[in-house]
């Protein structure tokens, strides 16, 4: 069965459809989740920021024009709702450690060699500024081109090259500092 294309389901849910609507919420809900969540330390706060995305697409459907793709529109939406939420609050730092889990399974090294590197990677991005992890993290974790992240963020387009290009940068040096050093 296919899935409609999200402008499709966008049309119909401005007509006040509401299983377009429904359909458009299952396809957004966990890559929107997965951005939002990925700027907090809090997945209450991600989730209210989600619901508050999926309200206004709900509301300003009938606004959507169709100059991006729904998907850039869906996104532009989250990141200026969580861009509110950081001028709002700042930036939370979590207090408590995530409790270790145990991976029992034969292929354990494995796993354990890829959480460490993803641990560098995501200790790296956290030290950006804001706007340029989040660039980087539409581009490579959301597949999007450099005029939907411009679109997205309402920035000029040599903005988010010369973001994405100089986060590279510190990216390549944060990660190859740490792996020399041997920290996790």
């Amino acid at each position: 069965m296919n899935t409609p294309a999200p402008e499709a389901l966008l049309a119909r849910a401005a007509g006040g459809d509401r299983a377009a609507f429904a359909a458009l919420y299952r396809q957004f809900e966990r890559p929107l989740y997965r951005f939002v969540a990925g700027k907090l330390n809090d997945p209450f706060e991600a989730n209210d920021i989600c619901h508050e995305v999926f309200m206004e697409v709900w509301r300003q459907a009938a606004r959507f024009e169709g100059r991006s793709s729904a998907r850039t529109w869906i996104f532009g939406i989250a990141y200026r709702k969580t861009m509110d939420h950081f001028r709002k609050h700042g930036r939370t730092v979590p207090t408590d450690d995530l409790p270790d889990t145990v991976d029992e399974t034969p292929d354990a090294a494995t796993c354990l060699a890829a959480a460490q590197d993803a641990a560098h990677v995501r200790h790296c991005l956290d030290r950006l500024k804001t706007e340029m992890r989040m660039a980087v993290e539409l581009a490579f974790y959301e597949d999007m081109t450099y005029a939907e992240i411009a679109e997205v963020s309402q920035t000029a387009e040599g903005t988010i090259k010369s973001r994405i290009f100089h986060a590279k940068k510190l990216l390549l040096h944060c990660l190859s500092g740490r792996l020399t050093r041997g920290t996790a």
